[in-house]
């Protein structure tokens, strides 16, 4: 219980020290600006304080901070550098700890499943570190450990951020206008799918069986007798960081032809396949000495059902297009919203307004992904629900940007999706052609298929019989024009009983001996009638439209 409350004083303190700091405040701004440099914030925390701030919170604050070092749409460039040492600057696992964890988990020690294995650490990150290691086929693999304890202290944060983004929302209108619970039950599911290995593996399986065509690009294999779901062996690939590649190679070399593979490989994992590496930040991808790229991490996968992915379709060839109504539309069809006709208005001026003033085409100014993010926060700002696939999307894209803009930066990604999303509609119209999915089609249609051929012979006999009849559901004639006639006679009753009313009045004048209570006869009895015919009409309107009413 202490160790609780010490948990939760640490986390508020943390929450209170950024809250209401420039960094929080440039953030809220920068989504909807085109560059951090716009903004003429002197930040009083330092970059370094923030990284080891998220340090000493433990490894889910770190992987927070690897997520957001990826943003350049929400953090200054000085914020993302530093932020981008924690993908390499996390305390070490003892060479012991890893030789424990592996028999644990294979149940051989390493000295018999390796060759070769080195105890230094290739990389540490917040979930595990990785070790170079030989196979005794010869085969170089790399070795994936999980830390010990990390899945207790992950489940424990993403709890105590759920019951903080929950009460957020309760209490602030900017919280729920965000849906900031949706957003950490997002990174919540994300965060628990990346600590369970044989789910990566699996993940590395089946995008090396759906990439399998691109030659330029490579996906490491799974060793599966040695994973598990805290360790994971995976072919090792020699290779650089993107963003470590020095200013002549990037001279010498014509990346295009690479990029244009990358760019279509990602296009058809996100509207083919639907299925897709969801972090291709540049630390996951490397580039080989044989100018190849090696797609690596496969813990965070985004997953698109076919209705989706039709939607996604639909959003992308209107960004290519820059068509603000086109991609209006597609962004409502995928969202959920209550508003009024005035915030549809501001929804789709906004959209065709960021739409005109996004007019450049560069990778180097990575609009594409940003263009995205922000068409997500004017939905927010009209009380729109987008799916969170969006954001996913959003944050490929923005990540592919700073690939591209790392080795193209004058590549035109818009043309380019363009240009592939006609290759991959068209592999998608050959795919929905082949025989198990017209097998899916006549089972579906089974009962049509069955009873059509009788239904047919009916129809054809009734018409050959001059018995066909077809009753359509239209206005019934009989009952308006009974209505009218209604009316009429009511009207017609009416004027009756004003003209009697009106006689008897007139009557009442003139001087005569027949008398009943001291009135004429004549007029006496003009009264009556009168009364009877009102009490008649009121009878039926009260009582006889009632059952009519009940009888429809």
């Amino acid at each position: 219980m202490l160790e609780k409350l010490d948990y939760y004083a640490k986390f508020f303190a943390f929450i209170l020290k950024y809250y209401n700091s420039d960094v929080v405040r440039s953030t809220a701004d920068s989504a909807m600006s085109k560059s951090s440099e716009d903004q003429s914030y002197s930040f009083d925390k330092k970059p370094e304080e923030l990284v080891e701030d998220l340090k000493k919170m433990g490894p889910t604050f770190v992987k927070m901070g690897q997520l957001l070092s990826t943003r350049p749409d929400l953090l200054p460039q000085e914020y993302l550098k530093a932020l981008a040492n924690l993908q390499d600057d996390v305390e070490t696992i003892s060479y012991d700890e890893v030789a424990a964890i592996f028999e644990e988990e294979i149940g051989v020690r390493i000295s018999k499943a390796f060759k070769d294995f080195d105890p230094v650490p290739l990389a540490s990150a917040s979930i595990g570190q990785v070790h170079k290691a030989v196979l005794p086929s010869g085969r170089i693999v790399a070795v994936k450990i999980q830390r010990p304890g990390v899945r207790k202290n992950f489940t424990q944060d993403l709890e105590t951020l759920q019951k903080m983004a929950d009460l957020a929302v309760s209490y602030s209108k900017d919280a729920k206008k965000y849906a900031l619970d949706g957003i950490v039950e997002e990174l919540r599911f994300i965060l628990i799918n990346e600590l369970d290995y044989s789910k990566e593996a699996d993940n590395l399986i089946q995008l090396r069986h759906n990439l399998q065509k691109f030659d330029r690009l490579i996906i490491p294999a799974p060793v599966q007798e040695y994973s598990s779901s805290r360790v994971l062996t995976m072919d090792f690939i020699a290779g650089k960081k993107i963003t470590s590649l020095g200013n002549l190679r990037k001279l010498e070399t014509d990346f295009t032809p690479l990029v244009d593979e990358l760019v279509e490989a990602y296009m058809q994992q996100i509207v083919l396949d639907g299925f897709a590496h969801a972090d291709p930040h540049p630390g996951n991808i490397h580039l080989t000495d044989s100018d190849r790229m090696a797609i690596m991490d496969l813990g965070m996968v985004a997953k698109f059902s076919p209705q989706m992915m039709e939607k996604i379709t639909m959003l992308l060839v209107a960004m290519s297009k820059k068509d603000g109504d086109a991609l209006a539309d597609a962004l409502l069809d995928m969202s959920d919203y209550d508003s009024d006709d005035g915030a549809l208005k501001n929804f789709r001026k906004n959209i065709n307004r960021l739409v005109l003033e996004s007019t450049t085409t560069r990778a180097g100014d990575m609009e594409t992904g940003r263009i995205v993010l922000q068409m997500n926060r004017i939905a927010a700002d009209e009380g729109i629900k987008i799916a969170v696939e969006l954001n996913i999307l959003g944050k490929i894209l923005l990540n592919l940007d700073q690939i591209i803009a790392e080795l193209t930066p004058d590549y035109d990604l818009q043309k380019a999706i363009e240009r592939f999303m006609e290759k991959i509609m068209t592999k998608r119209m050959k795919r929905e052609l082949r025989p198990q999915d017209a097998y899916a089609f006549l089972l579906e249609n089974k009962k049509l298929v069955e009873n059509l051929p009788a239904r047919l012979n009916r129809i054809t006999e009734n018409l050959a019989n001059n018995e066909l009849e077809i009753r359509i559901q239209a206005l019934d004639e009989k009952r308006l024009t009974d209505g009218f006639q209604k009316i009429a006679n009511r009207i017609t009753v009416g004027l009756i009983i004003a003209a009697m009313i009106i006689g008897a009045a007139l009557l009442m004048r003139v001087p005569t001996s027949l008398t009943i209570f001291g009135y004429g006869i004549l007029p006496f009895a003009f009264f009556i009638i009168a009364i009877g015919l009102g009490l008649f009409l009121v009878y039926s309107i009260m009582f006889k439209d009632e059952n009519i009413q009940k009888n429809k």
